[in-house]
This record gives structure tokens, C-alpha cells and sequence, in this order.
């Protein structure tokens, strides 16, 4: 691995220009690296972060995807990482061209990371750098407590997604408009209601007056508001930071109440585990975001791959080379999901519509699909929109706000159903349907979305664990649940329990399909579930049905 040479540093310098030119905006500083495919198969792993600590796991994978390579060689096109500076990597073999489209595609990605408020709490350090002293940490503990280190990263990553993720985004904001949000949330929903315990009729005269104070001074309506509180209840500040620190200590995550009240993990002996599962819990919530936002930013940075490139005198000569690598790169999958291709589509979707001002109410009501294809305002707004778009929203808001008939109908979008044909004893792909509910619905099951597990705390006594699932329609997987529950055990030192639910009954014309895994759809709603109670005992599991 070797940094790029400086002719095409200095071409993708040129890159950058263009870039901001149109708007993008990031930091100039970049590091680009030459590399061949068997380095990048190393790195995938490791998420590419070359400094991120050893773990057995990445060498079993770093295997599995050197033998999917000998039996299917091919050249990944890019790979970017989210750090400070970025970090991107390029085929050794690459002709200059397809650099330069990459180059474009690998900005999209850094403007999305340093633009998009999922990202927010990666602005404020380098985790290339944490990742390494993260490393050497682990390297020291191995040499003092040996294999003891990587069981405590094993039952550590069982529960990774669990993290509070939102939580920790939140107290990125900043400190005025955070403390300001959280006091007026506090005034309403907790001191006037579970504290003053006031009538109705006063709370809705409280909201009047404060919407009074906020249309006579926008600015500093708020303020005036609360400096009349204050005047009326001298002890509302104290109540209100009170609260906020209950409300911290509430409002902890699996990972985070192990490490503060685990009898286990508290012993002097055992402090240390602490520092491993911090590592692992910021590790994690470091890359949620780019989980939560797969079809925004690899959409984000296809549309301007393609934008760009295509204006860049470059493109001469190697316009049908440029046209085979876009199309496996953006083709839409008729089975399947294609993040690239759905993504960088429903952005041109929204700048159109946009520029047209087909994101009006009027258009809305519109009916006629002559009227609807020729309505044309002309406003010009569309590129405002997606920069709007790219700044503010997760991949579940940019599905749900923007996907629409029109979208379905203009790329002639379907969900595929598989069935098994007993003739020819082949699967069979069909159309399932066309209508706009099912096809969201299709992409919302493919959406990263862990399960909600809390403390009970109430019933966690006597040094037992109770932990409870909040049950959305879909089970936990529960060919995980032993292993997982074990590693619990292990980090609180005491039974644990975890209550959940099962499906006890599938409809017989369903059987086949049905999968705890998917949402289930209308052809499943006679699905019947009960509660159970799984009670992991030293290292020993019991399931008791409660109906």
C-alpha cells in the first residue's frame, strides 16, 4: 500500500475544484492510496480502518473472501473511509479515467460524511487515530490477561447493536439549543403535569401563553417565557437539572448499564473490561450512521459520479468503457435491492420534480395524468432541495418522504415474489405487486433496525438481570439468543432473564414464505405470537411460555 503518485494527485486536485464548483463542500485535505485487491480483501473486514485492533473474526473473514476471490476475481471499484483526513483506495491497475469517475464518486462520499447530521459526532475527531490506540490497548491487555481479552470482545459484539446511538447523536447539538429544546420539553411534559399537576384548562393556558411570547419575539420569546417561570417558581432550575441527570442515568443502554452497575465488571480485579467494552460501544456507534444511511450516501455519490464525470473532458474517448462500469455500478435489480441505483434515482426524481415544482401541495391534488406530466412551474429549486435532502435525513425518511407512484411508474418498479415450481422443481420469480405500500415496504425490511431491548429495573434485584424486548412485529433471531444471553451473563455476573415473543402459529398457506426475520405482510396476519421468558442460568438456559 502506497500513496498515489503526484500526476494523479494532482488530477484529483483538479477533481476537487470541479467538485465544489457545483456545490459539494468539504475539507481539502484527502489521503489517497494505491493498493491491490488482495490488500483491499484484507482490509474489508476491519471496515477499511488499517489501525482497527486484531480479532480472530477478521482473519476467518479476510479467508472466506480470498476464496471468493480465487473463484471470482474482480476489481472493487472504490472504497472511502469516514475519517479525518479522509481515507480512499484505488486499484493498483486503474488507467487514469476510471480514477477520475471514482475520485468524483469517493467526494460524494466525503461531502455526505461531513455534511449529514447522522455524522455528526465523527466531525469532532480522527477514529483512524482512536482505532490505533484502541489497538494498542487491546495489545497490552492481551499480553497481561491473554485469551481472557478476546471473550470479553466476543460477548462485547453480540450486543453492539444495542447501543444508544440517538442518544449520543443528541448530545452533539449544541449546548444552548440542546439545553433550550430539553428545558421546554421538561416544563411541559414533566413539571407542569407530573409535578404542579395542573388542570387542563391551565396547561393549555400555559401553551397559549408561551405561543404568544414566541409570535410577539421569535428570537427571544423563549427566553422572556422562562424568565417569567423562574420569577413564579424560583426552584424550577434545580428541578430541571435533577431531572436531567435521572433522566441520563434512565436512559442507558445495555452496554452502558453493564459498565455502570455490573457487580462483576466493578470488581477491581475485572475494571479493565470496562475500557474493552468502551471500545467496542463507541467502535459501533461510530459506523451506525453509515449503516442507517446506505441508499442516501451511495446515491448521494452516484449522482455526482455520474454529473461530474460526464462533464469533465476526460470523459473523451472512453465513453463506452465509462457507460460499462456506471451500468454494473446503478443498474436496477428486479430482484433484490440495488442502494446505488435506487438512491442516485430517487435524488434526480427529487431534483426534477423540484425544479418543475411538483413538490407543491398544488400539484398534489392534481388528478389527471396529462395534467400531472405536463405541470411545469419552473422554479428551479431542485438543486437547493437535494443538498437539503443530503444534510438532514436517514435512509427510512428518504423513503418514506420521496418514493412515490411516480417514481414506481417511471422505472417500472415491482416487488418480485419467489415460489417454488414442483414441476420443474425450479423457483420461479413473479411480479407480486406494483402498488407503492408493498415496494416501501420491501425496502424498509432491508433497512438496518435493531431490536429495542431495555433494563427493567424494577425486577433487576438480587443481582439477576431482567431485560426486555420491545416487540415490533418481528422476533428476534433465535438461533442467537443462547450465545448472546451467555456473554451477558458472563459481563453481569448473575442470571439473566429476557422476555421476548415468538410466533406459536403460521397460517398453512404461508408456511412456506414465512420468515422470522421479515415484517409481515397481509398475507400473515393471522400470525399468532406469545410472550416468553428465556432465564440464562450458570451458563444454562430455561424458556418458559407466559401466554
Amino acid at each position: 500500500m502506497e500513496l498515489i503518485n503526484q500526476h494523479t494527485k494532482k488530477i484529483m486536485e483538479g477533481c476537487k475544484e470541479r467538485a465544489k464548483d457545483a456545490g459539494l463542500k468539504f475539507q481539502d485535505e484527502t489521503l489517497e492510496y494505491i493498493v491491490t485487491n488482495r490488500d483491499l480483501l484484507e482490509l474489508t473486514p476491519k471496515n477499511m480502518i488499517p489501525t482497527m485492533y486484531d480479532y480472530w473474526v477478521h482473519d476467518v473473514e479476510v479467508l472466506k473472501e480470498i476464496g471468493k476471490y480465487d473463484l471470482y476475481p474482480s476489481n472493487p471499484y472504490e472504497t472511502v473511509i469516514n475519517t479525518r483526513p479522509p481515507i480512499s483506495f484505488y486499484n493498483d491497475n486503474n488507467p487514469d479515467w476510471l480514477n477520475v469517475m471514482i475520485f468524483y464518486h469517493v467526494i460524494g462520499h466525503i461531502d455526505f460524511f461531513q455534511n449529514n447530521l447522522y455524522f455528526r459526532h465523527t466531525w469532532d475527531y480522527d477514529f483512524n487515530a482512536r482505532a490505533l490506540s484502541d489497538k494498542r490497548m487491546i495489545n497490552r491487555f492481551r499480553s497481561k490477561y491473554g485469551i481472557q481479552v478476546d471473550y470479553i470482545i466476543e460477548f462485547a459484539r453480540s450486543i453492539d447493536n444495542l447501543v444508544g446511538y440517538f442518544s449520543d447523536l443528541s448530545e452533539k447539538l449544541s449546548p444552548p439549543e440542546k439545553y433550550f429544546s430539553s428545558r421546554l420539553d421538561y416544563y411541559f411534559d414533566s413539571f407542569l403535569q407530573a409535578e404542579l399537576k395542573l388542570t387542563t384548562n391551565e396547561y393549555l393556558k400555559r401553551i397559549n401563553k408561551y405561543n404568544k411570547y414566541l409570535k410577539e419575539n421569535p428570537k427571544h420569546g423563549e427566553d422572556i417565557f422562562f424568565a417569567e417561570i423562574l420569577k413564579e417558581y424560583p426552584e424550577f432550575d434545580s428541578h430541571f437539572k435533577r431531572f436531567q441527570k435521572e433522566n441520563k442515568k434512565n436512559n442507558l443502554d445495555l452496554m452502558e448499564y453493564l459498565m455502570e452497575y455490573s457487580p462483576f465488571l466493578n470488581k477491581d480485579c475485572n475494571k479493565w473490561m470496562k475500557s474493552v467494552l468502551k471500545m467496542i460501544r463507541s467502535t459501533s456507534i461510530f459506523f451506525q450512521p453509515q449503516i442507517r444511511t446506505k441508499i442516501l450516501n451511495e446515491g448521494w455519490a452516484s449522482y455526482w459520479h455520474e454529473k461530474l464525470f460526464l462533464q469533465d473532458e476526460r470523459i473523451i474517448g472512453n465513453e463506452i468503457s465509462f457507460s460499462v462500469v456506471n451500468s454494473k455500478v446503478t443498474s436496477i435489480s428486479r430482484v433484490g435491492l440495488n442502494p446505488y441505483a435506487i438512491g442516485m434515482r430517487l435524488f434526480k426524481h427529487i431534483k426534477e420534480k423540484s425544479d418543475k415544482g411538483q413538490d407543491s401541495f398544488e400539484f398534489q391534488k392534481i388528478t389527471s395524468k396529462i395534467e400531472r406530466d405536463t405541470y411545469n412551474k419552473k422554479t428551479g429549486k431542485g438543486n437547493e432541495l437535494i443538498f437539503r435532502v443530503r444534510e438532514n435525513i436517514c435512509d427510512s425518511m428518504f423513503i418514506d418522504f420521496f418514493l412515490d407512484q411516480d417514481f414506481m411508474n417511471k422505472y417500472n418498479l415491482f416487488v418480485a415474489g419467489k415460489r417454488l415450481n414442483k414441476v420443474k422443481m425450479v423457483w420461479e420469480y413473479y411480479v407480486k405487486s406494483r402498488k407503492l405500500v408493498d415496494y416501501k415496504d420491501m425496502i424498509k425490511d432491508t433497512l438496518y433496525h435493531p431490536p429495542e431491548i431495555f433494563i427493567d429495573k424494577d425486577r433487576s434485584k438480587n443481582s439477576e438481570l431482567y431485560l426486555k424486548h420491545i416487540f415490533e412485529g418481528k422476533s428476534l433471531i433465535t438461533d442467537f439468543i443462547e450465545n448472546t444471553l451467555i456473554g451477558i451473563e458472563y459481563l453481569w455476573g448473575g442470571p439473566v432473564h429476557l422476555e421476548t415473543n415468538e410466533v406459536i402459529s403460521v397460517p398453512s398457506t404461508n408456511q412456506q414464505s414465512f420468515s422470522l426475520l421479515q415484517t409481515q405482510d397481509s398475507e400473515s396476519k393471522e400470525i399468532k405470537w406469545q410472550r416468553v421468558i428465556y432465564t440464562m442460568r450458570n451458563k444454562k438456559i430455561i424458556k418458559r411460555n407466559t401466554g
